[in-house]
Parts: C-alpha cells; structure tokens; sequence
C-alpha cells in the first residue's frame, strides 16, 4: 500500500474527527457567515508528486476553499428554494458516504442496499398521502426526475402508434402541452431529442395566476382530433407557487388519452399539511410527479425522486434497461435500479431521506412546511408595510414575489438585489414576472425564523438608501 494511504489508514479516527470538528464550526457559524462571497482562487495549483495526506489537504482547504463556501445551509439563504440539511439528513449523508454502496439490486449477492431505497419511497407515498400504485426511485434533483419521468412519457407515446422510440428514435411529432413549465422540464424536453421549443403554451387563469387555464387545455385537446399527448401542469410554479388544477385534470383524463406529468418540486410537500393538501387533491391520478428532496425535504444536494406508476413499468424498462448487460438477469424477473433510471453508477442518495423521515416523522415536516408558508406571509406583509415595495403576485404558499414600488425604479431592481446579495446578510433571485423586474423570496429552510426576516427587512432599508 502506498505510504500516504497507510499512514491515513492508520489515522483514519483521527482525520474523521477533524473532519467533523471543521463542519460543525461551519454549522455552529452559520449566522454569521455570509450569504454571499467575492472570494476567489486561481485554480491553476500543481498537483504534487507525492501527496500530502488527509489533515494536511484539510488544512489547505480550510486556508484556500473554505472562504469560496457561502451559508447557504443557512436561515437567511432564499434563493433558488433551497433547503438546509437537517441533523438527521447530516448523519444519513455521511453514513451513505461511509457505507459507499452502488444502490442497484434489491436482491443480489453483491448488494441489496437498494431495499433501503424501496423502504424511503414507500415513507415518501405515505408522507404525501398518494398510493402505493406508484414505484419511485432516486436521482439527483428535479432535472433528472422530470428527465426520467418524460423519457417514460416519451416512450409512451411511441406506443401509442405501435413504435419503439427508444430503440428506434422519435418518428411521430409529440405533441405536449404546458403554461409553465420550470426550466428543466423544458432542458429535459432537449435532452429527450423531443426539443426545447417542442411544446404548444396552454393560456393560464385571468387574476395574476400561473395555473393551466383547463378551458383552453380542453380547446387545444379537442383540435388534436383524438391524437395523444403529454401534458406537464405544476404544484408549485417558481415565481408564486401556484398549483394548477388536479381535479379538473383528472375530470380530462377520464375524457382524452394523454400522459399526465406533475412537476412538483417543492410543492408536493404542501400534501403534508392538512391546511394546504387541497391544493395537490386529485394528483394521485398523474402518470408521473417529479419531487426534489433538497427543498423542503431539507437534506443535503443532491436529492430527488420521480414516482411513476407501476402500470408503465414496461415502458420504463425499454427507455432505461441495460440491453447489453446478460449478466443482470431478466429486467422484470429481477429488479435492478440501473434498468429504470438514467445512472448505471448510484450512491445510497435514499439514505438521508430514511433518517430524517424516521427522525422527524409527519409532524416534524407538517411543523416546517405551515412554518414556512407562515413565515412568507410575515415577510410579504413587512414589505408592504415598508411602503418601498410591491408584491408582484399574491402569496399562495412559501414564494414571494415582489419588486422596488414604482415602475419608475424598475432600472433600479438589479442593481439593487446586486447590492443586497453582497452584502451577504440574505440571498435571493432576480426574475421577470409579467413583464415586470423583480425578486424572488423562497422559504423552506428549518432554521429560518421571524428574527430572519427582521434582520433581512433592515438590510433592505439600507440598501435601498444607497442605491
């Protein structure tokens, strides 16, 4: 064995220890370290002959890489829905790193970690409250969920006219209709060959909503003349977290042939709340729904799973099975994860979900989605009071949309998120809602609370006094 890694081996408590010792002064610090950061490195280094070790590439990082790491674990971290890692998320991640499993087989001599897997999704189902009449798995966030969950849609599709896209290629026009859709459905549409522009906009309802207007969907139905479709509808959309209409759908369903894919990054979680489930009712009946773990689920990047129901199982086979591979048996006969998914090579990605699931059970996830939802409100109300600002759109769960009061500071809306960004006391996103400049405020972060918003409202203030 090479001396270096001997040396590690024999040290191997000690490193770890360390190791732990830094990330809890990272965890311990985050309200004070910032949301954002203007450090930077060359990253031109030399890599050395011999290698340095574990607690001396720990020092370098902590001297070198450390200062590029933003808190965006943090309570004050709004931007882009992210979630920070529970304790029990911390301990599942670390444990999948420890156990290094290739999550694949359920029943394998050389590993069955993927019942693990198949435990956390049927958590999943019932922390949602949908049946059992899905299969779900794991893949790295909501871009390779709705990847998986359309490639499948696709397959569909060819089958409706007797063909094989997967084995063959795309020969029929597919015809998929949105309002609007997240940009990674749409980035997976040009993955699947489908295309990026290859879908028709379905209108949506008049009063500031982003939901599928389901008079104009049965329209642009009704004028295919009976030929199938994809629809991809919302729980939760980026900009308002608007949900479109499940019952409605559902009601067209029973009327049209169509593959029906929800897109429910963060917004399933509202299932979870008695006060807000209305809002997914009737979403039991899609083909597919596309859920991230890193949002509201609050554990470690990369997390996401897609639910698909059993009834497609085929279909998903012959888009995902390792056709080459003799060795991994029968694809129905004996299930094998590579055969239903993009990645051949998985980690135990399931294991942080299982902890936190069992370390905070249905309440402890009721508690932050309705803290979260309330919290929105707190700050949309603080910024209406403060009288510089506006909403852009109702809030209708844990998204606040809003900009600089006045169409005369719209030249001022990036400039000042610019500056409020640096300052890294809070982080949040621009966007473009109707036409209009503004910024985005999302809440799904555990430790976030109303001292938070009253530390981020000040900062504002300040801000706005500079620009």
């Amino acid at each position: 064995m090479n001396s270096v890694l001997q040396h590690d081996l024999n040290n191997f408590e000690n490193i770890l220890e360390k190791a732990k010792q830094h990330g809890i002064g990272f965890l311990n610090n985050l309200e004070n370290i910032p949301t954002s950061t203007k450090a930077t490195i060359e990253p031109d280094r030399t890599l050395n002959e011999l290698g340095l070790g574990s607690l001396e590439a720990l020092k370098e990082f902590n001297e070198r890489m450390a200062p590029l790491m933003v808190a965006s674990p943090g309570p004050r971290y709004w931007g882009f829905v992210t979630g920070g890692s529970t304790p029990a998320s911390i301990v599942g991640d670390w444990l999948a790193s420890v156990y290094d499993q290739n999550a694949q087989s359920i029943k394998a001599q050389g590993g069955a970690s993927a019942l693990i897997e198949f435990e956390t999704i049927n958590l999943l189902l019932q922390l949602l409250g949908l049946p059992k009449s899905f299969m779900g798995g794991f893949v790295t966030g909501a871009t390779m969920s709705n990847f998986t969950s359309l490639g499948v849609a696709r397959q569909w599709f060819g089958a409706q006219f007797g063909k094989d896209f997967a084995k063959n290629g795309i020969t029929e026009t597919i015809n998929i209709f949105t309002a609007t859709p997240h940009s990674s459905a749409v980035k997976s549409l040009a993955m699947l060959g489908i295309g990026s522009q290859k879908y028709s906009v379905v209108k949506t309802l008049e009063d500031n909503r982003e939901a599928i207007d389901v008079v104009d969907l049965e329209e642009k139905i009704k004028a295919l003349n009976g030929k199938p479709f994809i629809l991809i509808s919302s729980a939760g959309t980026v900009n308002t977290a608007d949900f479109d209409d499940f019952v409605a759908i559902a009601e067209l369903k029973e009327k049209y042939n169509f593959w029906w894919h929800i897109d429910a990054a963060f917004g399933a979680f509202a299932a979870v709340s008695d006060k807000f489930k209305p809002l997914v009712e009737g979403w039991e009946n899609a083909d597919s729904i596309t859920v991230d773990c890193h949002k509201w689920l609050n554990v470690p990047y990369e997390s996401a799973f897609y639910l698909i129901k059993k009834d497609h199982v085929n279909l998903q086979i012959e888009t995902f099975q390792n056709s080459n591979a003799p060795y991994l048996g029968n694809p129905l006969e004996n299930f094998n994860y590579l055969n239903v998914l993009p990645e051949n090579s998985r980690r135990l990605r399931a294991l942080p979900v299982w902890f936190s699931l069992l370390a905070y059970g249905k309440e402890g996830f009721c508690d932050i989605v309705e803290s979260s939802a309330s919290l929105a409100l707190h700050f949309g109300n603080a910024l209406i009071e403060d009288d510089s600002f506006e909403l852009l759109a109702p809030i209708r769960l844990n998204n606040v949309c809003f900009t600089l009061k006045g169409d005369h500071n719209q030249e001022k809306v990036a400039s000042f998120l610019t500056l409020l960004n640096d300052g890294g006391k809070v982080f949040m996103t621009p966007t473009v809602y109707q036409n209009r400049k503004g910024i985005r405020a999302s809440f799904v972060n555990w430790r976030t609370t109303e001292n938070d918003i009253k530390i981020v409202i000040e900062e504002m203030r300040v801000t706005l006094s500079e620009i």
